[in-house]
């Protein structure tokens, strides 16, 4: 069994048609999700997601890659070291 790992995904959403699919891959992951915040940018037409979670490493892995797989968006961790 892997140990979980803190970790906060940074996303930036410049097609906010995606949104949809944004929050259906946070539902799925629901059980890892600790909390997120979002922020309307409206100067830059962009959204900011800050997603923090407590999963393994390969599950955080898979959901910002999923997320950052949508068109027009760009998605990041940083995972706590221990």
């Amino acid at each position: 069994m892997q140990e979980n790992r803190l970790a906060v995904i940074s996303v930036i959403v410049e097609n906010r048609e995606v949104s949809p699919q944004i929050n259906a891959l946070l539902s799925e992951f629901g059980e890892y999700v600790i909390g997120r915040m979002g922020i309307p940018y409206k100067e830059k037409g962009v959204s900011i997601i800050s997603i923090a979670v407590d999963a393994p490493a390969e599950i955080i892995n898979r959901l910002t890659g999923k997320i950052g797989m949508l068109n027009g968006v760009t998605a990041k961790t940083l995972m706590h070291k221990s």
